[in-house]
């Protein structure tokens, strides 16, 4: 199965699994974001090393506690499949990547290995497919104009408008909040939910046309 499992759950369902290091951030990442990372801690180097050789993924979660220096921290249980898509060593000992979101997981288990890094057992999630409801589309002007000044280096083609989840997603990453409100809209799994969530929360700052 190459980099996945799949187990069976309680009820009998197969639940995809993967078994990845995690790079717990100050930051959250999103399905088909981009975030460039300033990699100079050896645990962080070695992984990075492992994954451009083997072309594997890590994962990116939200620090719940801790701080992303030192001792390994405790992340939140939801966070973003990440691959490396671009990276320069311009000086010894810092490595620069963009690391590009791919699926949401679920932590079911992790621990510390030897030399600090987080080693996870995740559960992959699903991720519907749903259309963009035209009662949403007022959302559109404001994304396409965020699209547009912030260049296809950081909000690269396609551009999925259509997608409910992809506008969600890539709004709420440019949202001027707190870092545990973006970790409670990545843990949704109602792409449409997101979306009230978001329209809301412009229209009461007056962000929409």
């Amino acid at each position: 199965m190459g980099w996945f499992d799949f187990i069976r759950s309680p009820g009998g369902n197969a639940v995809e699994t993967l078994h990845i290091p995690l790079f717990p951030l100050n930051t959250v990442l999103f399905p088909g974001g981009i975030q460039p990372l300033k990699i100079f801690e050896q645990r962080y180097l070695d992984m990075a090393a492992v994954c451009l050789k083997e072309d594997s993924p890590f994962g990116i979660c939200l620090i719940d506690a801790g701080s992303e220096v030192g001792e390994a921290a405790v992340p939140h249980p939801i966070g973003t499949l990440a691959s490396i898509a671009n990276w320069e060593m311009e000086q010894l000992g810092i490595l620069m990547i963009d690391a590009v979101g791919s699926r949401r997981f679920r932590i079911l288990d992790h621990e510390v290995g030897a030399n600090r890094l987080l080693m996870a057992t995740v559960e992959l999630l699903t991720e519907p497919t749903v259309g963009l409801p035209q009662n949403r589309e007022r959302l559109l002007p404001l994304l396409q104009r965020v699209v547009n000044d912030l260049g296809p280096a950081r909000m690269p083609e396609p551009h999925r408008y259509d997608d409910a989840a992809w506008v969600g997603y890539r709004l709420t990453e440019v949202l001027p909040v707190q870092n545990l409100a973006k970790q409670k809209l990545l843990e949704l799994d109602d792409p449409l939910a997101r979306l009230e969530i978001l329209e809301k929360f412009l229209d009461q700052r007056k962000l929409l046309d």
